[in-house]
């Protein structure tokens, strides 16, 4: 066989071999989760840690870069040796997606978080109306307590760099319960692609191929630091969106800062809100008229925020991104990112908010 075969052949396997291990959580979760990806993910993070910039970022700048030139400089031989420059753009992508699995997303193919934690499935109406009770009391006593006017919104004063070190807190405290969700050695940045980031409507991402947790540096404040507790929840293995939601939000609630427990707090409220107003509207109008103005503000500033660059891009990159979660073992694509409810829901049946 010739050798320029191989990498195009090599990806067709790396596929199949994906769909057979697919059946086979519990091997990933022993050998790959909770082995391997343990040893790449600290020397990944040991090295790209101490640098104060995205390496990764640049790393994608670079390659696009290049992609461009090569098309540039290949663009008048392209009918005449279309083979093999098909053939040299499926080697790159063979390799790309042989590193994407093996440096973090066979987490993909890991025990889903429920099993490991014991956690049901399934919830009536009436749990999640008494739980977004709850969030509501405790998202209201929080903004109360930061503001002291239920009126105004929550101004954060923290900057992002401290943000970025303070998140450390909630993981460590989280640890303590629950010790596979310790987080070790940090390699947390705000990202060099902030405004493309906004125009394709993501507020942070893990990058696989260097480990590296990015936050858009563009978000109003009283997010940011929900979406680094969320990126760091990739960081230690979790590849499905909605337990990242979940784990970032235990880990926000059990820092000892009042902001990351309000960024937290205030995000699970609006999920289990807009999934109230899926199922039953005037149930939503009645809760929402129990909840603080101040918070309402802090809402509308986001979607201000997002507002300003709802671009045919946006829309775009979430089709892009919603196939590649279906493709990824996320069958509900973007709307994974609200099935965390599932899991808040039945966690805090029993138990109490902190």
């Amino acid at each position: 066989m010739k050798r320029k075969y191989i990498l195009p052949l090599f990806l067709v396997v790396q596929i199949l071999t994906l769909k057979i291990l697919a059946f086979f959580p519990e091997m990933v979760e022993r050998f790959y989760s909770n082995g391997l990806y343990l040893v790449i993910s600290k020397i990944s993070r040991t090295i790209l840690g101490k640098i104060p910039f995205s390496v990764g970022d640049i790393l994608y700048g670079v390659i696009i870069v290049y992609a461009l030139y090569s098309i540039w400089k290949t663009r008048k031989s392209w009918k005449l040796q279309w083979k093999n420059n098909l053939l040299r753009v499926t080697s790159f992508l063979s390799v790309a997606y042989f590193l994407f699995h093996f440096l973090w997303a066979f987490n993909y193919y890991r025990m889903p978080l429920f099993e490991k934690m014991n956690i049901e499935r399934e919830y009536s109406e009436s749990d999640l109306e008494v739980f977004t009770k709850k969030l509501i009391a405790k998202t209201n006593a929080l903004q109360l307590e930061i503001t002291g006017n239920r009126n105004l919104k929550v101004t954060n004063p923290n900057s992002q760099d401290s943000v970025l070190i303070m998140a450390q807190n909630g993981y460590t405290v989280l640890a303590k319960e629950y010790g596979f969700l310790n987080y070790i050695v940090p390699c947390k940045k705000k990202s060099l692609l902030n405004l493309p980031l906004t125009y394709m409507g993501f507020a942070g991402y893990l990058n696989p191929f260097t480990g590296e947790a990015q936050v858009n540096a563009k978000l109003p404040m009283v997010t940011f630091p929900n979406v680094i507790c969320h990126e760091m929840a990739h960081q230690i293995g979790y590849a499905s969106e909605s337990e990242c939601n979940f784990i970032g939000f235990m880990a926000g609630i059990k820092n000892k800062d009042l902001y990351f427990k309000y960024s937290a707090y205030s995000n699970a409220l609006r999920y289990c809100m807009m999934n109230i107003a899926m199922k039953e509207e005037s149930k939503f109008n009645y809760l929402k008229t129990k909840i603080n103005p101040g918070i309402i503000a802090n809402y509308k500033e986001s979607d201000a925020f997002w507002k300003q660059y709802d671009t045919f891009i946006d829309k775009g990159f979430h089709i892009f991104y919603d196939q590649f979660l279906k493709m990824n073992q996320q069958k509900d694509g973007i709307e994974s990112y609200s099935k965390f409810v599932d899991l808040l829901v039945n966690y805090y049946k029993e138990r109490e908010l902190n």
